[in-house]
């Protein structure tokens, strides 16, 4: 293994714990170092390259409008945005408007704005109240409805206003003062939800399945029960998708897997292929709540990213990726049951978690990466399991095999 520009003479920021291999190459699911050897990739960039390292469909489109247009000011229209935002609409449960940013990060700020801004006005027209930018501002620093409610142990992004929002306090240590408003319940409970769920709560926001948290799925109670809550008590129900959907469980979006039904959704990592982009997916009627001048994004939206996103989206419906992330996910699920010092396996479709018998998911994944297999270690004791949605069973058979041989070997202290 060799990286290039590696350890403490790199000019590039220390803000990743990096594996010393440097990638030059990916096709399907492999991918090979600078030495020339072949890993087989079961983190996909932490579920982004949804169809595949080098898609010939998502690579043509990406060329197509190199040539053509990269990029144009947000101030005008471009067909690729406009299409996109036309096969979201098609995706989303009801009629809906598309924020366009370059990361999950931005989407979660976008909806967060939103649903503040929503709530104030929700208030402000109940009461009669003309909503211009004045009472809206008075409104939101006396007796606004502003407040965010959101899970421990979950995650939404490194900006500050998602990282208010994460429920993980490791995350938050040296960025104090973090934004007020944000209060965090135990996920999986809802008893601790609704004792926070208050006429001051604009939104509630969950991951459907808690991906950083440890690939953690909602109970069909609890996220069937929060969204009632949210129904009952005036707020908006904000559900992260940026890990868990583009058809990562099976369906679409994860929330699909429970039959609920948001009002703002966000969505980032498998939607391009690898290229950066984010979204925030809003009810038409909610999302008048931002106009212009509001919120905005200078790359959002961009033509060559949108087109490589149409193209990446078109792949996975017509090579029925939907099916292959539900069998084949299951097919892994089985697998990984079979294999030494595992003590349990969670997840849905191609989103899955194997948690160990120790705090040795570390060194798994280190000496993983030695035999060519890639996974992530999302804590101590969980290994991560997010490879591509064109992976087949004979793919997971060989890593399979490799971690056996490993897990077969390590210590248990």
């Amino acid at each position: 293994m060799n990286a290039i520009g590696a350890g403490d003479t790199s000019p590039v920021m220390n803000t990743y714990g990096r594996y010393p291999v440097t990638f030059v190459r990916g096709q399907g699911v492999k991918l090979w170092d600078t030495s020339g050897k072949e890993y087989i990739d079961l983190l996909a960039g932490v579920a982004v390259v949804s169809s595949g390292h080098a898609n010939e469909d998502v690579a043509r489109a990406i060329t197509a409008h190199s040539h053509n247009l990269v990029h144009v000011s947000n101030f005008f229209w471009n067909e690729p945005m406009m299409s996109l935002a036309s096969k979201l609409n098609d995706l989303a449960p009801w009629p809906s408007k598309i924020f366009f940013g370059n990361s999950g990060a931005e989407a979660i700020e976008c909806a967060l704005k939103l649903s503040r801004r929503w709530g104030i006005r929700n208030q402000l027209r109940q009461s009669g109240t003309t909503t211009t930018t004045t009472t809206i501002t008075t409104t939101t620093t006396t007796t606004g409805r502003t407040t965010v409610v959101a899970a421990l142990k979950g995650f939404h992004g490194r900006t500050y206003g998602a990282l208010a929002a994460t429920g993980q306090p490791s995350k938050w240590e040296g960025f104090a003062p973090l934004p007020e408003g944000f209060i965090h319940a135990e996920f999986n409970n809802l008893r601790s939800f609704e004792k926070v769920i208050t006429s001051k709560t604009c939104a509630v926001l969950l991951e459907v399945i808690q991906g950083e948290g440890g690939v953690i799925p909602a109970s069909q109670d609890f996220i069937c029960g929060v969204s009632e809550l949210c129904k009952d008590r005036g707020a908006l129900l904000i559900l992260d998708e940026i890990q868990c959907g583009v058809g990562r469980t099976g369906t679409w979006w994860g929330f699909e897997q429970y039959g609920v039904v948001p009002d703002i959704f966000t969505s980032a990592k498998g939607l391009a292929n690898g290229l950066p982009i984010g979204v925030c997916i809003a009810r038409a009627d909610v999302a008048e709540a931002l106009g212009p001048g509001t919120h905005g994004s200078t790359f959002g939206g961009g033509p060559l990213i949108c087109a490589a996103a149409l193209a990446n989206l078109r792949y996975i419906s017509d090579n029925n990726l939907l099916g292959n992330a539900s069998s084949t996910g299951a097919y892994l699920a089985e697998q990984l049951t079979k294999l030494p010092k595992v003590k349990l396996v969670r997840g849905l479709g191609l989103m899955q978690a194997a948690v160990l018998q120790a705090p040795i998911a570390k060194q798994v994944a280190a000496d993983a990466l030695q035999k060519g297999v890639i996974v992530n270690a999302v804590n101590d004791d969980t290994l991560r399991f997010v490879p591509p949605l064109i992976i087949t069973t004979a793919d997971i058979d060989t890593a399979i095999q490799a971690l056996y041989a490993i897990l077969s070997k390590v210590a248990v202290y």
